[in-house]
């Protein structure tokens, strides 16, 4: 691939996190998508077989994102210190608001039973991949898998809530839950 087409793929993609991330992998059209990268649709078609392939490429990279994330922390810290960490970033107002660089799970959840199943796959992997960042040993997974239920829920009631009181208590007590 040379080089503009490559950064081509880029713009596109980047606008396919973002749309994923407000508004799901089914909502956005190639259109919107393309649109927000500043692109025709004419174009998509040299980057991508369909929007299928594209929203799940854009998925598998945010959710690559947030491990790395995860992976940059302090490796001195036990499991339950880094599940602490995880939920005061995750289950925070910042995060609950922002439009890029947030978790896009909460807004996928309702569409993945139509979609391709590769996009339950991706996040099959996702969630046993990040889980065991959050522990020290095997035994701790399923207090893993518990405050990452936890989290994601959380933080889908608060952003469906918007910024408000309710929303900020329900964050709060979904990380003192996690901590």
């Amino acid at each position: 691939m040379n080089d503009k087409k490559a950064k081509t793929r880029e713009r596109i993609l980047d606008a396919a996190r973002s749309a994923l991330i407000q508004h799901g992998p089914a909502e956005p059209s190639v259109s919107q998508v393309m649109g927000a990268a500043g692109l025709t649709v004419g174009g998509f078609y040299a980057h991508f077989d369909s929007k299928d392939e594209l929203m799940l490429e854009a998925f598998s990279q945010l959710l690559a994102e947030r491990r790395a994330l995860l992976a940059s922390a302090d490796a001195n810290l036990d499991g339950a210190a880094r599940r602490a960490l995880v939920a005061a970033f995750y289950l925070s107002r910042k995060h609950r608001d922002a439009q890029v660089q947030a978790c896009p799970i909460p807004t996928a959840l309702s569409e993945l039973a139509r979609l391709p199943p590769a996009f339950r796959d991706v996040l099959v992997e996702h969630i046993e991949l990040m889980t065991a960042q959050m522990v020290d040993s095997p035994e701790d997974i399923d207090k893993a898998l518990a405050d990452f239920a936890l989290m994601v829920g959380g933080l889908a009631v608060a952003r469906a809530l918007g910024d408000g009181e309710l929303s900020d208590r329900i964050l709060r007590a979904a990380k003192t839950a996690v901590i």
